[in-house]
């Protein structure tokens, strides 16, 4: 999602800049990445390194370790990196160590929970990296408060929401809630995934009371991540889900955006759809204790529950009785947030 508006707009100057993409591999889910290259429309990869899982030091040794071959190979001129996963802190350094310009899509978010391994990659692929581009002001912020100095940093917007934006008409023609033998604003949107949530069974259990709850009065549409799926199965409470939680496959974005849209309310650990609910104006309940995209609580549309899934409900009661917030969009979440790096980076390369 985020790299897909960053490839089109440097299509405008595909006659001075030549645009490659490497998938780690990271996220290796067939459902979970391919799918998203044909709907995002974006090419195949330059490169694939097929890293695959394993514990975070053995995937980030991993992917520096290939992709440095990929960079003596191809010798490019920029290493753009997006996110907080463990490819991006991995290129990262990669890059820098050969002495190769690197930019940061999504830079300066910080949830201040170091916790979270995604901090840790967040604070020191900014602390690296050349070009810092920030989805919200409370990225510049942090990363002044960091001592980054301010010629490197630009507020640019969110290129979620390029893609979001660029991909809504497509997702109003999806038949995604006919499959589903759902209606509009008749059903609730959950995604777990996270460690805190689905690893440990007291936790899971919670959750799955959550779900079971609300699906008394509305149907629960659960696309299941892998992890979450293994661990209901382990933990024996994937029988316990009510006939009226839905369990799906991982689902594509297109079909997903439009879940997003027409969702009554949306459950999530997830960060990104933090950000697409608030553009779309659907309330928005994040189990987790922090987030790294604070503008979505203060002028957008997402509640904060912490890590308990009773507080959710509780929450979810208010929201389902008419108390929600109006919700705002966020500065320069416009659609053209790709474009004002593209520039910048251009600037800084010709």
């Amino acid at each position: 999602m985020k790299v897909a508006p960053i490839h089109r707009a440097f299509q405008e100057y595909k006659n001075n800049i030549n645009h490659l993409i490497c998938h780690t591999g990271q996220h290796y889910d067939e459902n979970m990445s391919k799918i998203f290259f044909h709907d995002l429309k974006i090419p195949e990869p330059k490169s694939y390194l097929s890293v695959g899982s394993s514990s975070h030091a053995v995937q980030t040794g991993t992917i520096m370790i290939e992709f440095e071959k990929i960079l003596l190979e191809e010798q490019p001129d920029l290493v753009i990196v997006v996110g907080d996963v463990n490819s991006t802190i991995a290129c990262s350094l990669t890059a820098q160590k050969l002495g190769i310009t690197t930019a940061h899509i999504e830079a300066g978010l910080r949830s201040f929970d170091r916790d979270m391994p995604e901090e840790i990659n967040r604070i020191l692929t900014d602390a690296v990296c050349d070009l810092l581009f920030v989805s919200e002001r409370s990225g510049v912020k942090n990363l002044s408060a960091e001592g980054i100095p301010d010629n490197k940093v630009f507020f640019v917007g969110n290129v979620m929401i390029d893609s979001l934006t660029y991909f809504l008409k497509e997702a109003d023609s999806s038949q995604i809630l006919e499959k589903l033998n759902i209606n509009n604003q008749e059903f609730v949107l959950a995604t777990f995934h996270r460690p805190s949530n689905v690893d440990k069974k007291r936790n899971l259990s919670k959750i799955v009371g959550l779900l079971n709850n609300l699906s008394e009065n509305l149907k629960v549409i659960f696309p299941i991540h892998p992890r979450s799926k293994k661990n209901l199965e382990e933990h024996g409470l994937l029988a316990s889900l009510k006939e009226n939680v839905l369990l799906t496959e991982p689902i594509g974005y297109i079909d997903f955006i439009k879940l997003v849209k027409e969702a009554e309310l949306i459950l999530t650990d997830s960060g990104g759809i933090q950000e697409e609910s608030t553009y779309l104006g659907v309330p928005c309940i994040t189990l987790r204790k922090t987030t790294e995209r604070p503008i979505t609580t203060e002028i957008g549309t997402n509640y904060l529950a912490g890590d308990d899934p009773e507080k959710a409900e509780e929450i979810a009661d208010l929201i389902l009785s008419g108390e929600r917030k109006r919700g705002e969009i966020p500065e320069k979440w416009d659609g053209k947030s790709s474009e004002r790096i593209v520039d910048v980076i251009m600037s800084n390369l010709l």
